[in-house]
């Protein structure tokens, strides 16, 4: 990160560091440093231009949701910055998993219920667009790159073009709106602070099919927390999350995971594009299990 002399004053204006204010993670799309304070521990994020709207969205989301995300200290969109109040621990950190989910996923649904009515409002702040109608236009960019996957799963990938767009009209008749989509709902973004969970990092974050989160998040109970195919653990994340949405969700809900799965690789594929030529191998170890994610769940 350059300009830590600018930042460090910056944050200097709003909490009053009481020991040396450190790097804590470091990334091609943004740099974390670590504040302490005589109240505490405030956190420091400088977005790179891909996720450049982060702050500013934090900020909207802090102003209409609070205690559901970060609390935001103070944020400077033009320079991408935004200062946060500690969250507490990683809410993986103790506890079952499960039940995390299970009681931050109808505060996450009723935010993105009523984020539905400010669509206009983020997209013109530069939130990525990913909104449903956009899907078969992304398929086909996608199909069309140099994907890291072997050559049958490319023709693979290609045939399943006209199936998609399909299941994109099958999602569009349901008539759930497009809203904020975390796209990054994984145990790494869940904080806890007594009895009050709060989701943290939306600089995946786009306006999409709302349903599509839990894509992100069932990945990582089969992968790291070794839930197998078919556990009842995941209806019953299913079921937390459609409560606020409403009866008779269900079937939209399993079409927007197997589509969603492509539209997480959407989301990836834009990030790839503004990493530097050095940072894609490994880019591409993790973009490869979402595209082979996607195809698993395409039947």
């Amino acid at each position: 990160m350059t300009g830590h002399t600018a930042a460090h004053a910056w944050i200097a204006r709003f909490v009053r560091p009481t020991a040396p204010i450190e790097v804590f993670r470091e990334k091609p799309w943004a740099t974390v440093l670590r504040v302490p304070h005589a109240g505490g521990t405030a956190w420091f994020k400088q977005c790179a231009p891909v996720q450049g709207f982060e702050p500013a969205l934090t900020a909207r989301l802090a102003s209409r949701w609070p205690g559901r995300v970060a609390e935001v200290l103070a944020h400077d969109p033009q320079r991408a910055w935004l200062l946060m109040a500690d969250a507490g621990e990683l809410a993986s950190a103790s506890g079952d998993p499960a039940r995390t989910w299970t009681d931050v996923l109808p505060g996450y649904a009723e935010l993105q219920r009523g984020e539905a009515t400010r669509v206009a409002e983020h997209l013109a702040a530069g939130v990525p667009d990913l909104r449903l109608a956009t899907w078969p236009r992304h398929y086909d960019d996608l199909a069309s790159r140099d994907l890291p996957l072997t050559a049958p799963e490319l023709t693979r990938l290609r045939r399943h073009a006209a199936r998609f767009t399909a299941l994109c009209g099958e999602l569009a008749a349901s008539g759930i709106p497009d809203s904020i989509q975390h796209d990054d709902l994984h145990h790494g973004s869940v904080y806890r602070d007594g009895q009050r969970l709060r989701i943290l990092d939306w600089g995946d974050a786009s306006v999409s099919h709302p349903f599509a989160s839990l894509v992100v998040t069932f990945r990582f109970l089969a992968e790291f927390h070794h839930l197998p195919p078919g556990d009842p653990v995941y209806g019953r994340l299913r079921d937390a999350y459609l409560e606020p949405w409403g009866h008779g969700r269900t079937d939209a809900f399993d079409i927007a995971v197997r589509a969603g799965g492509f539209a997480r690789a959407f989301a990836c594929a834009r990030q790839r594009d503004a990493l530097p030529a050095s940072e894609l191998p490994a880019f591409d170890l993790d973009f490869a299990v979402v595209l082979r994610r996607a195809l698993a769940g395409a039947g």
